[in-house]
């Protein structure tokens, strides 16, 4: 597997990472415990070195798998966590406070199963809370070796800034993707001439890139996606261009749609470093694979060209959610 480095203390990753969070929150039932440990250490013993997580995904069941799962390997792997939720659960509301945050600390390492967060995630902009007194407490668990680096998610041009003078943001972690471009406009310009790297989260378009979802599909109990104005069957149907575009680029290539949407997202940057999900060992290998595939400076500029002139229909959250993004 490739390294990559985020930030300019340049924090060492793997060039794909894995995102936890599907193992126990957000897309239906957990997945059990075992299995999901299994294929943790079978992520890490394929290159894998860079796991993210949160108190939020469960809340706290997502930290103890992971804790358990990486224990042996601990200290070849680095371990993103997030805080910024109140009690750990996002439907209550945003809570960023100095107090909340050091508990948040100190109740990760212990299910974490380290002394030490490598990566430590504000999870969305708290409004009530000064980004600077975030930034400030952050500063000072860094300064007593709990936590090495500070991240930022999901937050605006503004909040990276005032942030980053009080303590420099080693990463921002926000959604991108050929589904997903927003951050093109501001935030990536902004990260390069601060030297912030960039983790995306919903590198595959939380699955619709895979090419295996189309209007039929159906989300079960407990997948959030049910809920998401992108998955509603006629933003499916209108959006599926994008997909057959990547699918036939796939095949020409020998390669997997996911391939293609993860080595689209590494050609953009070198300090670019996604974070796919997966509770399947198979689709953990395809999505590793993406990191070998080349993409010409003519595909570059066909995929450009077709992504450029698909819109693509529906919101990406509930209205719901909408408020706590891009602060």
């Amino acid at each position: 597997m490739q390294k990559r480095m985020l930030g300019n203390d340049k924090l060492e990753v793997s060039a794909i990472g894995l995102g936890c969070m599907g193992l126990s929150y957000g897309y239906g039932p957990a997945t059990d415990r075992k299995d999901a440990i299994a294929l943790i250490r079978g992520a890490h013993e394929r290159g894998v070195t860079f796991f993210d997580t949160a108190e939020a995904y469960g809340p706290g069941v997502n930290e103890e798998v992971v804790g358990e799962a990486l224990e042996p390997v601990r200290d070849r792997v680095i371990i993103a966590t997030k805080f910024g939720f109140k009690n750990g659960v996002p439907a209550e509301g945003l809570d960023s406070r100095p107090e909340r945050i050091r508990q948040v600390a100190d109740e990760a390492l212990k299910r974490l199963r380290t002394d030490r967060i490598d990566l430590f995630y504000q999870h969305r902009v708290d409004p009530n809370v000064p980004i600077e007194d975030v930034a400030g407490t952050v500063k000072a668990l860094i300064a007593a070796g709990k936590v090495k680096h500070f991240g930022l998610s999901e937050a605006g041009v503004q909040s990276i800034r005032r942030a980053h003078a009080v303590q420099p943001v080693t990463a921002l972690q926000s959604e991108y993707s050929m589904w997903w471009r927003e951050p093109e406009a501001e935030i990536l310009p902004v990260l390069e001439e601060l030297g912030i790297g960039f983790v995306p989260f919903a590198p595959l378009g939380k699955g619709f890139l895979t090419g295996k979802i189309d209007p039929s599909t159906t989300f079960g109990e407990g997948d959030f996606r049910s809920t998401v104005p992108r998955f509603a069957p006629d933003a499916l149907k209108a959006n599926h261009v994008l997909v057959d575009f990547v699918s036939d680029l796939a095949k020409t290539k020998g390669v997997t749609p996911a391939q293609i949407a993860l080595a689209w997202l590494l050609a953009q940057r070198p300090w670019i470093v996604p974070i796919p999900g997966t509770t399947k060992l198979h689709r953990l290998e395809e999505n590793i694979g993406g990191a070998d595939v080349e993409l010409t400076k003519e595909e570059l500029a066909r995929i450009e060209q077709v992504i450029t002139s698909v819109k693509v229909q529906g919101d990406r959250y509930p209205a719901s959610y909408q408020t706590f993004v891009n602060r």
